[in-house]
């Protein structure tokens, strides 16, 4: 390995311990039994419909300056 090589992998380091350090201190959201974007009606545990409700609740709670 030369040194870019070193320090890419020190960035990557640095950014997955960070994404952890994230995920591990923001609450999860509750499943309620309905879909947090469009309201339909969920199995349990289940908090969207899909990978696209989710998508777009992110994304309207982004442009909110919401935070997760």
């Amino acid at each position: 390995m030369d040194e870019i090589d070193l320090a890419q992998e020190a960035v990557d380091n640095m950014r997955e311990y960070y994404i952890e350090s994230v995920r591990r201190h923001r609450p999860a959201l509750p499943a309620t039994g309905e879909c947090f974007y469009c309201g339909n009606r969920l199995a349990d545990g289940q908090r969207w419909c899909d990978a696209e409700c989710r998508d777009d609740w992110e994304r309207a709670q982004a442009g909110r300056g919401v935070r997760r």
